[in-house]
């Protein structure tokens, strides 16, 4: 145990530096339960509960901002007992911890839209959102009924509706209507569950994130995990389509 423990303190050590913007696809909830012998709303509990240990890991890593993929727009094709079960489940854990996360200098944002969602749930979203609008310890976006491709459609109606010069429009006028308006593109995209693809998130803003899968799934991925993640990220010689220098 005392070297298990040596090798950890010395990987967390190795950090140097950190991703400031962070994304996480949240995906083997339902592949865990049933590993288990569980119900696939079992994984999806559990993978909630996981949220908070990853988001303090998050924080002494020294991330400032993650968002996690909670709950996309094609999700709504589950059967209706999951897609019930899994609001139930955002909202339970939003009413449990909103306080504690407000404490601990967590801002909360959501990302996505609300057309749809129960009016429980859209209160409890509305409610942790300007509970925590001030905080400043680190960003938690919760993108919940969130596609990338809805967002874009989404900033072009704002474009339009404001009559903007299509002349005038360019990409970074375009990404200021976006969700994520005001914060720095991803860094690092992890995915767990092992497959290799985005899921339609964050399509426009990760463009040039670094990419990280582990066939770990989303209820076992804890701070050793996104720590290996974080090392992985911190070998990375990111180009950004230039040549290297």
């Amino acid at each position: 145990m005392a070297a298990k423990q040596s090798d950890l303190a010395q990987r967390y050590g190795a950090l140097t530096k950190a991703p400031y913007h962070v994304g996480i696809i949240m995906d083997g909830n339902g592949r865990w339960a049933k590993a288990r012998g569980l119900p696939r709303l079992a994984g999806h509990r559990a993978g909630t509960e996981n949220i908070r240990p990853v988001l303090e890991g998050c924080v002494e890593f020294g991330v400032q901002i993650l968002t996690i993929y909670a709950f996309s727009t094609e999700n709504w094709d589950r059967p209706v007992e999951e897609v019930r079960g899994l609001f139930g489940i955002f909202n339970e854990v939003i009413r449990r911890e909103l306080n504690s996360l407000h404490r601990n200098g967590v801002q909360l944002r959501h990302i996505g839209r609300t057309e749809g969602l129960p009016g429980n749930l859209v209160e409890s979203i509305r409610e942790a959102v300007h509970l925590t609008r001030d905080n400043s310890r680190i960003t938690l976006n919760v993108a919940f009924n969130y596609g990338g491709r809805a967002e874009i459609v989404d900033a072009v109606r704002r474009l339009l509706e404001e009559r903007a010069d299509p002349k005038q429009l360019t990409e970074a006028s375009l990404a200021q209507h976006l969700y994520t308006a005001d914060q720095p593109d991803p860094d690092l995209i992890i995915r767990t569950g092992g497959d290799m693809r985005l899921s339609n998130f964050l399509i426009w803003q990760a463009a040039y994130a670094e990419y990280y899968s582990t066939p770990t799934y989303w209820p076992d991925f804890g701070k050793e995990a996104l720590c290996q993640a974080l090392l992985a990220y911190q070998q990375r010689e990111r180009r950004f389509g230039r040549v290297p220098g």
